[in-house]
C-alpha cells in the first residue's frame, strides 16, 4: 500500500532548474553551472539541478548578509519574533509538502520527514521567545557616580553549514536563534539535499523576512564551504557535521578568531544495568537505534548490558528488529528507509565486513534488500553484532547507519569504562532502577547529554551538544545558543 499522493507530487514538480538566494532575489550562479539531485529510493530519477557554486557568489551572499545586518541588528525584537512566529505557521501549513522533498531526497519515511517539519515549526517558536530573552545585568558600581552593566549584542553574520541527514530542521535550529538575537545568515546546505533549503527559503520570503537577512548558497564544501567560513566577513560559523569535517572548519576560523558552534559525530551508548522493564529498554534502544536509519549523531549504536541480563536483551532487541519493515518513504507501514545513497550504503557495508572479520558475531541482518526491481535504493537490513569488545572498529567509530553493537560489562565501573572508550562525547541513555546507578552515570559519563531510562530524544527547548570530539562551543537548541550568536560588552555611564 503507498501514498499515491507523494508520488504525483514529485512526478508533477521534479526536474525544474534551482537558483541561490541572495538579497532577497533568486540568482543563478556565476558559474553557470548546475548540478543534479537524485532521488534517494530511486536513483535514476532526477529532481532537480543545484547550483554549482563558487567563491563570487559566497562574496556577493556574504557581503549582502553584512549589509542587511546594518538594519537587522536595529530592528525591534517584537518584529523579529513575529517573523519567526510566522514562518513555524507557515512550517506547518507546507508540512506535506516539504515531506515529500525532504523525504525524496533524503530517503527517510514519511512520518520521520513530517515530525521532522513539526520540530521545526516548535524550534523556530522557541527561538521567537529568545528575541525577547536577550538580557543584560546591572552591577554593583565602585563609584557611586558611574553606572556599570553588561549588555549583550549579535555578532554578525553567521556561516550555517548544514547536513544531509536533517536537512530541515538543523538549518532552522541555526536560522531561528541568529534571525532573533540579531544575526543575519547565509546558509550552505549540504549538497545531497538542497531542495528542503530552497522552500525554506520561500516561506522566510512570504514570512516577510527583509532581503538579506537570509541567504542561501548551494555547492560543494570546497567550493562553498570554505570561503564561506573563512570570509573575513563571516563572524561565527555553525556547523553540523562529521568531526574531521568540524575540526578543520574549527581550525580555518580559529585564525580570524570567529566562533564556532560545531556538533559533530556520535558513537551513542545504551547503558543497561539492572533494569526490570528490559522489553521498555529494547523498545527503546531499537527505535533510537535505527530511526532515520540509523543516519543520526544521537543514535544509540552501541549497547552496553551486564553479563546477567545479556541473553535475555539481545533476545528482545533481535525480536523488535525482526518487526521493522523496511521500504521507500512512500510506503504505508514502513518502519524504514534506505541509507541516503551508494556513498554512504559502501561505507556501512565496509564497517559490517570489518565487524565480521575483526571476530564480532553477526547476529542479524546485515544484507542488502532488494524492495523492488525497478527501484535502485540502497536499502540494508537492521544489523546487530554481538560478542563484540569495546577496541573492535565497529565499537569506537562512528557508522552512521542502522548498526547496533552489543558489549557486555561485568560490573557498573566497567559498563562506564567501556561507554567511555571512543572519541566521541555527544549522548547516552541509561536504564537502571536505582537512583544512585543514574545518579552516578550522569556525573561519570563523558556525553553532553544524558537521557535517563528512555532513547535519545531531546527537547526543543533544552540545550543540545557534546564534548570531547562531537562538540565545540555554545550548546544549540536551547538559551545557551545566547553564547554563540551574542557578545557581551561592558557599559560604565557616568550622568552629565
Amino acid at each position: 500500500m503507498s501514498d499515491n499522493n507523494m508520488r504525483d507530487w514529485i512526478a508533477s514538480n521534479s526536474g525544474h532548474t534551482y537558483a541561490n538566494y541572495i538579497n532577497g532575489e533568486w540568482i543563478d550562479s556565476i558559474s553557470g553551472n548546475t548540478s543534479p539531485l537524485y532521488e534517494s529510493a530511486i536513483p535514476e530519477n532526477v529532481l532537480g539541478h543545484f547550483p554549482s557554486s563558487v567563491s563570487e557568489d559566497v562574496d556577493t551572499a556574504v557581503k549582502s548578509a553584512n549589509a542587511a545586518f546594518a538594519l537587522w541588528k536595529k530592528t525591534s525584537a517584537t518584529t523579529r519574533a513575529s517573523i519567526l512566529y510566522r514562518f513555524a505557521d507557515l512550517l506547518e501549513e507546507n508540512e506535506e509538502e516539504l515531506a515529500y522533498i525532504l523525504s525524496a531526497e533524503q530517503g527517510k519515511i514519511l512520518p520521520e520527514s513530517k515530525g521532522e517539519v513539526k520540530r521545526g515549526a516548535t524550534e523556530a517558536r522557541f527561538a521567537a521567545g529568545e528575541a525577547l530573552r536577550v538580557e543584560g545585568t546591572i552591577k554593583p558600581s565602585e563609584n557611586t557616580e558611574i553606572k556599570a552593566e553588561v549588555v549583550r549584542s549579535p555578532i554578525g553574520v553567521i556561516a550555517a553549514i548544514a547536513p544531509w541527514n536533517f536537512p530541515v530542521v538543523t538549518p532552522v535550529r541555526k536560522i531561528a536563534p541568529a534571525i532573533a538575537y540579531g544575526c543575519t545568515v547565509v546558509l550552505k546546505p549540504a549538497s545531497a539535499t538542497p531542495w528542503s533549503s530552497v522552500k525554506l527559503m520561500e516561506l522566510f520570503e512570504k514570512a516577510g523576512l527583509p532581503k538579506g537577512v537570509v541567504n542561501l548558497v548551494i555547492g560543494s564544501g570546497s567550493k562553498v564551504g570554505d570561503p564561506l567560513v573563512s570570509h573575513p566577513l563571516v563572524k561565527g560559523v555553525s556547523f553540523t557535521g562529521s568531526t574531521s569535517l568540524g575540526l578543520r572548519i574549527n581550525e580555518i576560523a580559529a585564525k580570524k578568531l570567529a566562533k564556532t558552534q560545531l556538533e559533530m559525530g556520535g558513537k551513542n551508548a545504551a547503558l543497561v544495568l539492572d533494569y526490570d522493564n528490559l522489553v521498555f529498554a529494547a523498545d527503546q534502544i531499537v527505535s533510537a537505534a535505527f530511526g532515520v536509519t540509523g543516519q543520526r549523531c544521537t543514535a544509540i549504536s552501541r549497547v552496553i548490558v551486564l553479563e546477567e541480563q545479556s541473553n535475555r536483551l539481545i533476545a528482545l532487541l533481535k525480536e523488535k528488529m525482526e518487526n521493522i519493515q523496511v521500504g521507500p518513504a512512500w510506503q504505508v507501514g514502513v518502519n524504514m528507509g534506505p541509507v541516503i545513497d551508494k556513498n554512504q550504503y559502501e561505507s556501512v557495508a565496509s564497517y559490517i565486513e570489518t565487524g565480521k572479520k575483526e571476530g564480532a558475531h553477526l547476529a542479524y541482518g546485515g544484507e542488502r534488500l532488494h524492495i523492488n526491481e525497478k527501484e535502485g535504493g540502497f536499502y540494508l537490513q537492521p544489523t546487530l553484532f554481538t560478542e563484540v569488545t569495546k577496541n573492535m572498529t565497529i565499537a569506537k567509530e562512528e557508522i552512521f547507519g542502522p548498526v547496533l553493537v552489543v558489549l557486555e560489562a561485568k560490573d557498573v565501573d566497567d559498563a562506564v569504562d567501556i561507554a567511555n572508550a571512543t572519541e566521541y562525547g555527544l549522548a547516552a541513555s541509561v536504564f537502571t532502577n536505582r537512583l544512585n546507578i543514574a545518579h552516578q552515570i550522569s556525573e561519570s559519563i563523558e556525553t553532553g547529554m544524558v537521557h535517563i531510562n528512555h532513547g535519545t530524544a531531546s527537547q526543543a527547548h533544552v540545550p543540545f551538544g557534546g564534548v570531547k570530539n562531537s562538540g565545540c562551543g555554545a550548546f544549540s537548541i536551547g538559551h545557551s545558543n545566547i553564547d554563540f550568536f551574542t557578545v557581551m560588552k561592558a557599559v560604565y555611564t557616568k550622568p552629565y
